[in-house]
């Protein structure tokens, strides 16, 4: 018994086929694309920073001051007491004091991560190499969620307890 399929069911099957083919590239291309840092110009000097956690920065995710791109996070690994040592690269025109500070923050609620330096007031600059001594690590917003839930949780207990003397 052979099953023949008509014209229209062949076409969707096509379409169908296709579409789950440029889906796969897509997801191929982006995944081996992030990872794939290639360096804009050579104009850049390197400053590493230690942080307890990073969630979701990646190599290749940009650094920014005051809101525009002046480089790009080139490497990250642990040290030996699994803090992640975040190696990024500046652009040589952009000269950073040394008393600086840099934080992890996200572009939106559910965007990006970017290193974002905040500028000191030092008249010494970072060098190739050197490190920041003032870190902030990133935000989880699942741990602030849970704490304002369970913030709201202890104020409703509280109330319904003082009603309940109020009661007697």
């Amino acid at each position: 018994m052979t099953t023949e399929f008509t014209k229209e069911e062949k076409k969707a099957f096509l379409y169908g086929l296709t579409t789950i083919l440029i889906f796969i590239a897509a997801v191929f291309f982006v995944a081996f694309d992030a990872n794939d840092y290639k360096h804009v110009d050579e104009h850049f000097y390197h400053l590493n920073a230690t942080f307890t956690r990073t969630d979701g920065l990646l190599v290749g995710d940009n650094v920014r001051m005051a809101g525009i791109d002046i480089g790009r996070v080139v490497d990250a690994k642990l040290d030996e007491h699994f803090n992640a040592v975040l190696k990024f690269e500046i652009k040589d025109t952009i000269k950073i004091p040394d008393d600086s500070s840099a934080s992890i923050v996200s572009s939106s609620l559910m965007g990006r991560k970017y290193i974002e330096i905040d500028p000191g007031g030092s008249e010494e600059y970072f060098q190739d190499g050197d490190s920041f001594d003032q870190v902030q690590p990133a935000i989880i917003l699942q741990e602030v969620v849970d704490r304002i839930l369970a913030t709201i949780e202890n104020s409703q207990k509280n109330k319904t307890i003082s009603e309940g003397n109020k009661d007697e």
